[in-house]
């Protein structure tokens, strides 16, 4: 509970203040002349946190990732960034509810017993239980009405839960018709239909994902749910509604993604894609809220963060269009169809499927919607398999509490822990175990061995980082399909992709928007941001970029995310949770890369877990030379963007021979800039991270 002492002493410092001078008044600083002349010492607050200043800095990044906290910028210096509450900080602080949504607050040791009754079934099941540990055994065959499962990365969830089905069929005497598996992807209903298509007895049990069993139910019953005909929305459907929308808000898409798209929110990304991501966000906005119950044309000012203004009112009237259009087309998509079905069973219950046993996969990434959904089927054996660990889709209205919260829903449940890990050397469970050990969770057990391969990788620039990932590919002796780079954002994705085709690396990118194969060819590398490979792994994963920006990754590359205020969850743990994902791909080898200040999140416990290096690798001066074009284009595109900002002329922003200069000496750090024609301190201390930031892209 010590942020709440961060909050009330910004609240009761009677003027903005920087995190520097708040850390000074948190642990007492009585010499500090501000602190005297203002007689903060005399303020409840003061002196109340026996923090070090590095700790107070990055608590204060964690209330500001949790929006608690935001930095602002002073009217008189926009470049001299303050510390402001937020309206959700002021909240907090009148009641606290952040640390209720901390795991290590909320979830209970489990340990899974295995009794002597357990014991004498798995030995008459030996023929058919004989492969599997004790815990994934006793998930198979226990007889509790409901029980939910928290399998951990690499322990075989997804065998566990198809074996059951197995086991119903062939030894509880289940009707196969009356067993339905849901889960949340058509690739894992795909995995999960083809494992089972290896015993005929089970061709009949209904496995479906949400969306898909809720389009059956209203093919099945469309006349009733609807009073008109009805099909599910398409891409070219949603392109051509929105085109639609922008005609009737006299708008063109060029001039909607500027008003959209903060200026670095844009850097790096193509118009067609800007658009996309344009297209998409408005189409997840109208779907949240139907999500919440809200009707778009009553959406209040609460509902927008301040500075958004603008963005929400074009974005809001799209999405009453879109909604109109739907509504008139006969249109629906997924959120439409979870709607409908509820609706549709809650006006008739005679419609409602009877299913003796619902097995649920990936219980961590459920919803509200989705929760209304089950409960209404009233089922009679429920079987939940989830991972608190990897809960990473909090923005999007996934609820964790959900599986937190299983035991005290369905009193009398049973709870068993999949530990094992059959996927990862002993030496990477071991950093993933002590890289979430705050949270509380149960440990995973390595089931693999193998040397030691783990490293931690400090680089010059963004560009020796890239070089090195190529160099260690192309070194590798394994299959290129069994290694991946994984990215926090997409923006990372794109430049390195860029860089990689320049060289000629064959790779498939996959993306949160789409996936795409990079130069034509088999085993290819694949890149993916930590959203779009959950589930997957290989052999050799890189996890680049590891920053203090990137991880927990403040600015978000949809601007709705940061416009709406979705549902309420710990940013910052599910950020560290994201990461824990992404290291928990790899099976022998892990590389983790960063240039500039290493992620909080590596503290030192989790150093003491993997070697250290730092790199200094070169990329061929030819390479330079050839990407120095991109760098003046990209430089002067910035500096006109500046100019317009501040109402000031380009060349007073940035002299012709100052770019390059920089195209030729490609500075990494601020002495180096220094050393650029026409930079001194003033000029850095304004644009210097901009700069240094388009200079390490290249």
């Amino acid at each position: 509970m010590d942020y709440l002492n961060v909050l009330n002493a910004l609240n009761e410092i009677p003027f903005s203040v920087g995190k520097k001078l708040l850390a000074g008044f948190l642990m007492g600083d009585k010499v500090n002349e501000s602190i005297q002349r203002n007689q903060l010492s005399k303020k409840e607050h003061f002196g109340s946190m026996a923090y070090s200043e590095k700790e107070l800095s990055r608590l204060i990044d964690r209330l500001i990732v949790n929006d608690l906290i935001k930095l602002t910028s002073l009217s008189k210096n926009k470049f001299w960034k303050v510390l402001e509450l937020t309206e959700k900080g002021r909240e907090e602080i009148r009641s606290p509810s952040l640390y209720k949504k901390k795991l290590s607050f909320s979830f209970k040791d489990i340990k899974t017993e295995i009794t002597e009754k357990d014991i004498k079934a798995f030995e008459a099941l030996d023929d058919f239980l004989g492969r599997f540990n004790d815990c994934q055994k006793k998930a198979i065959i226990s007889e509790k009405e409901n029980i939910l499962c928290i399998a951990g990365a690499g322990s075989g969830k997804t065998t566990a839960l198809t074996k059951r089905i197995e086991f119903l069929v062939k030894y509880r005497s289940a009707d196969p018709k009356k067993i339905l598996a849901i889960t949340f992807t058509r690739k894992a209903r795909q995995e999960m239909i083809s494992r089972l298509k290896q015993d005929h007895s089970t061709d009949e049990v209904n496995i479906e994902t949400f969306n898909s069993f809720c389009e059956k139910m209203l093919r099945k019953y469309g006349s009733i749910a609807y009073n008109k005909q009805v099909r599910v929305i398409s891409y070219r459907d949603r392109f051509m509604i929105m085109k639609k929308a922008l005609q009737n808000q006299r708008i063109g898409m060029d001039r909607a993604v500027d008003i959209y798209f903060s200026f670095s929110q844009k850097k790096g990304k193509t118009r067609e894609q800007l658009a996309n991501i344009f297209m998409n966000d408005c189409f997840f906005i109208r779907d949240y809220l139907k999500f919440k119950n809200k009707d778009i044309r009553d959406a209040s000012p609460e509902d927008i963060e301040p500075g958004h203004e603008k963005s929400a009112e074009l974005v809001t009237g799209i999405c009453m269009f879109i909604d109109s259009y739907m509504q008139k087309a006969g249109l629906r998509d997924f959120a439409d169809q979870l709607i409908d079905t509820i609706k549709l069973f809650k006006e008739h219950k005679e419609l409602i499927p009877e299913f003796d046993h619902v097995l649920i996969d990936e219980y961590q990434d459920i919803n509200s919607t989705q929760i209304e959904l089950i409960d209404i089927l009233s089922l009679k054996n429920l079987f939940c398999v989830g991972d608190p660990r990897q809960s990473i889709y909090g923005w999007r209205g996934s609820d964790i509490k959900y599986i937190l919260n299983f035991e005290e829903k369905y009193s009398g449940c049973e709870v068993i822990a999949l530990n094992k890990n059959y996927r990862s050397t002993r030496h990477i469970v071991s950093l993933v175990n002590k890289f979430i050990e705050d949270m509380g969770l149960p440990d995973l057990e390595p089931a693999a061995e193998g040397e030691k391969d783990i490293k931690l990788l400090k680089f010059r620039n963004e560009n020796s980082e890239f070089e090195f990932i190529i160099q260690r590919i192309l070194a590798a002796d394994i299959p290129r399909e069994e290694i991946f780079v994984l990215a926090r954002t997409n923006k990372q994705l794109n430049e390195l992709s860029d860089f990689m085709k320049r060289r000629g690396i064959r790779h498939i990118v996959k993306s949160d928007e789409m996936k795409k194969s990079v130069i034509a060819g088999k085993g290819e590398v694949t890149l993916a941001t930590i959203h779009s490979i959950k589930g997957m792994e290989a052999e050799m994963v890189f996890v680049i970029g590891c920053t203090n920006s990137k991880f927990p990754c403040r600015a978000s590359e949809h601007p709705v995310i940061d416009m709406i205020k979705v549902d309420e969850y710990d940013k910052e743990e599910e950020e560290k949770r994201l990461l824990y994902v992404a290291m928990s791909r790899a099976k022998k080898s892990l590389y983790i890369s960063y240039s500039g200040g290493l992620s909080y999140f590596i503290d030192d416990n989790v150093m003491k877990k993997i070697d250290k290096q730092e790199l200094n690798i070169k990329a061929s001066a030819k390479k330079i030379k050839k990407g120095s074009s991109n760098i003046i284009a990209e430089m002067k595109d910035w500096r006109y963007q500046t100019s317009q900002e501040l109402g000031i002329p380009a060349y007073m922003v940035m002299h012709d021979k100052t770019i390059e200069d920089l195209a030729e000496k490609m500075p990494s750090t601020p002495a180096e800039l220094n050393e650029v024609h026409g930079f001194g301190p003033s000029k850095i201390s304004r644009f210097g991270k901009d700069v240094l930031d388009i200079v390490n892209r290249h």
